[in-house]
């Protein structure tokens, strides 16, 4: 093939499809599909992603490739063909696809380096080869195409006896470590030990320990073993006794950590029930979807796991995802318990090295399973059996910028490439998948029980209006306390939910009224305790709080809200003897701190868990028996058509962590709104009230699962521009759609000004549009100029799960 059709590396609308690029006489039978190439584009040299190889061009005067970035493809033909189908899915351009199935250290700015693999078989090199590395352990990419060798030195890396690193600028290297071997034979070593003067004791215990032990050994390690120093060392590795050699490892976010075997466990009659049909559609290779219905603490995961093993053992293999952070260390451990080595994990608290080894792990088929968070579901496996979403009504499968694809939606394409089933498990399903399990496009199975037949926990819910009425104006109901204090006397342990969304600590004048407010957002500052500052969470402006009102100069200025630095504060006040543990996004910033802090709570160091929406799943602790929600209700009164579903489910997520064991557990959930259904039928732990409920004001107010919805916002700096450019684009809409869509706008976002833009909206809600997604296509390249000038930007969701 002499030619190869390249999307390269500007995201605009002239660029975002394939330019022609003549493949040069040498790196013919080098370049694949899926491979990134360096390419001249007008006067600079970018990247671009080869998306197939072709004979000949329409176009005569054809630019050429310059070089190879990739020995091996980054992307498979699936994932390319994926890529193609995100673009029209998400209008997103070809590039923005590609780059977000990558790790981050493959789309920053690289040097490139070839290596001699560990066990490259030098004797069946070819000559040309063992040339080029004959005074070097490594080699540039650049001596490599100047030498004219990288054919050559391409067919070996397919052998395995080469590696390419990529130096990436942010420096994502593969990590190494010094060894030390011996270098001569056992004689040698002999014969100078018994020549060395009397006072080189320090040489004589190494050559011992090298006549002793075969193998290299890691130079750290043999300086704590023999306390050595390097200058002991330094005389025997010039004589060509002892040599040293740099050893690739990987970056193992988990290798202090031993994690214990697990053995599959007796399913129950329910689980027994519920697998049957998934490993039927894996037995017949069959794509599937599946929605795992079960209460909380029902052994969801214990289903996971042993439709896992039966993949493994058809040699296919399977992606998981979980929310993000919240489930990793508890999940890491069940999945690595059961599966050890051939899981690779992927997610947000990893540093970028980490992750770029766990994506190459995948990539070298040295894994089987990959466990991750929404990102994970691009892993570049070649031959799945199962993917599996846990908690899939969790908003975070939701990616917010461009792509804005669902997880959810890229699992179920990818399965239908593989012919395999999907399982969306979760105790609180979305409304659009419990739909679509009640029409037969999923199909639905059910675990009614708890494992051991628990009873879910009582709940009893608390009218904080009559706490006021009578007197009590702590944050905690006269209820909640007693129930802590009985269970510190019985030293069983309390979690504390703090539902902070939508409720921020903010600062006001007691006097006037007067709410501190970002001078570039419409939105109030968020107070922040530990540093006494207050930050906009929108566009990073922080101030100090002022110690007078700026509009009435009264010192009543004081911040409201409660924050979980507040809620421990006085905890101590009023029970000074109990231990606290706290969970928010200051405690657990640093990495690791999240895992640190759940292990000391699980050894019993602390009496209560304190924290936000963090500790709300998945959570496994015997000794819980109490959970009190402090707050139930902040949630409910945003501005979003899911909010009662949101609440209903973080309360029911919630209460689940109480009395998964032997104990019995017990709730308290604390709100100002008892009478709202969700909060009523969270108590009850009723889903299908809940569904029954929330489909009738979904069905009456025309939102999904009834109707589709699609967002178009538009900002500018100045208010008329978005506010006429919003007017157009919902003419134009409302003129291409049929009679029984609905536009709504142009209207004012919620948070009307971010970062000194004002921001205007459309929303359409519609049932078939087919032609949509055409109309929304032609506005944004309607609006091109003016968006590449910077001036204005127009984004599309067609899926929104934020309406702010």
């Amino acid at each position: 093939m002499n030619i190869a059709s390249v999307i390269v590396d500007v995201p605009a609308k002239q660029t975002d499809r394939a330019f022609d690029y003549k493949i040069p006489s040498h790196l013919k039978g080098v370049i694949f599909p899926g491979m990134r190439v360096v390419v001249p584009f007008g006067p600079r040299k970018i990247q671009g992603f080869v998306t197939g190889l072709k004979e000949e061009s329409d176009f005569q005067q054809l630019k050429s490739i310059l070089e190879p970035m990739d020995l091996n493809p980054v992307l498979n033909q699936e994932l390319l063909n994926l890529g193609e189908w995100l673009t029209e899915k998400t209008l997103c351009y070809k590039i923005s696809a590609f780059q977000a199935m990558l790790p981050a250290a493959l789309k920053a700015r690289y040097e490139k380096k070839l290596v001699m693999a560990e066990n490259a078989n030098h004797k069946l090199l070819p000559e040309k080869v063992c040339a080029l590395f004959q005074n070097a352990d490594e080699i540039t990419w650049d001596d490599a195409v100047k030498g004219g060798a990288l054919p050559l030195l391409q067919k070996e890396a397919t052998n395995g006896n080469i590696d390419i690193i990529y130096q990436v600028k942010e420096r994502v290297k593969k990590k190494k470590v010094k060894q030390v071997f011996a270098a001569a034979p056992p004689k040698e070593l002999a014969d100078y030990l018994q020549n060395l003067p009397g006072n080189a004791t320090k040489q004589k215990e190494v050559l011992e320990y090298f006549l002793q032990e075969e193998g290299p050994v890691d130079q750290k390690e043999l300086f704590s073993l023999l306390g050595i120093t390097s200058s002991t060392l330094k005389g025997l590795l010039q004589k060509g006794l002892l040599g040293q050699k740099d050893v690739e490892i990987y970056r193992n976010p988990f290798g202090d950590r031993e994690f214990e075997r697990t053995e599959p466990l007796s399913l129950t009659d329910g689980q027994r029930k519920a697998i049957i049909p998934i490993l039927d559609s894996i037995e017949d290779s069959r794509h599937e979807t599946f929605l795992l219905y079960g209460v909380t603490g029902s052994g969801k995961t214990e289903v996971y796991l042993q439709s896992i093993q039966r993949v493994l053992e058809d040699g296919k293999e399977a992606i998981v995802l979980v929310p993000e952070i919240s489930l990793t260390p508890q999940m890491v451990k069940r999945f690595k318990g059961r599966f050890g080595d051939q899981v690779a994990v992927m997610h947000s608290g990893l540093s970028a090295g980490e992750k770029y080894d766990e994506w190459r792990k995948v990539q070298r088929k040295e894994v089987k399973v990959v466990v991750g968070a929404r990102s994970a579901i691009f892993a570049p496996f070649e031959n799945l059996g199962i993917i599996i979403i846990d908690e899939e009504h969790e908003t975070s499968y939701k990616q917010e910028e461009n792509p804005r694809y669902h997880a959810r939606d890229v699992a179920i394409k990818r399965a239908e490439n593989h012919k395999c089933p999907v399982v969306l498990g979760s105790a609180t399903p979305s409304l659009e998948s419990f739909a679509r399990a009640q029409k037969g496009v999923y199909h639905l199975l059910t675990l009614e029980n708890r494992m051991n037949n628990q009873a879910l926990p009582a709940v009893d819910i608390i009218d904080m209006r009559e706490e006021l009425r009578e007197g009590n104006r702590s944050m905690f109901s006269r209820k909640l306390l007693e129930k802590i204090k009985d269970r510190l006397v019985k030293k069983e342990q309390i979690v504390l939910f703090l539902n902070k969304r939508g409720h921020s600590s903010f600062v006001m004048c007691r006097d006037c009224g007067y709410v501190i407010n970002c001078p570039h957002c419409d939105i109030s500052l968020t107070y922040h305790r530990y540093n006494q500052q207050m930050k906009c969470h929108y566009c990073g402006y922080e101030a100090s709080v002022p110690n007078a009102c700026p509009e009435c100069e009264s010192e009543h200025i004081r911040y409201f809200g409660t924050g979980t630095q507040k809620v421990e504060e006085e905890l101590a006040k009023i029970l000074p003897e109990a231990k606290v543990i706290r969970m928010d996004v200051d405690t657990t910033s640093r990495k690791g701190a999240h895992e640190k802090l759940l292990d000391q709570f699980q050894e019993g160091h602390a009496d209560i868990l304190l924290g936000t929406q963090m500790i709300a799943k998945g959570l496994d602790f015997p000794n819980i028996t109490l959970v009190g929600v402090l707050s139930a209700d902040t949630m409910l009164h945003l501005p979003d058509f899911r909010s009662s579903e949101k609440t209903f489910q973080l309360l029911t997520q919630v209460s689940g962590r109480a009395g998964r064991h032997e104990l019995e557990g017990e709730v308290i959930i604390q709100t100002y709104t008892p009478e709202h259904y969700s909060i009523e039928l969270a108590g009850e732990q009723d889903y299908d009230k809940f569904y029954d409920r929330e489909m009738m004001v979904r069905k009456i107010h025309r939102y999904p699962p009834f109707f589709y919805i699609s967002l178009v916002t538009v900002s500018h700096e100045e208010l008329m521009k978005a506010v006429s450019v919003t007017e157009k684009i919902t003419q134009y809409i409302q003129s291409k759609l049929s009679a029984e869509s609905i536009v709504l706008g142009p209207v004012a976002s919620p948070i009307p000004r971010i970062n000194n833009r004002y921001r205007y909206q459309c929303l359409i809600k519609y049932k078939r549009e087919p032609e949509l997604g055409q109309t929304l296509k032609k506005i944004l390249d309607n609006y091109q100029q003016e968006i590449s000038s910077g001036g204005l930007t127009v984004s599309i969701d067609l899926n929104p799960y934020i309406l702010m």
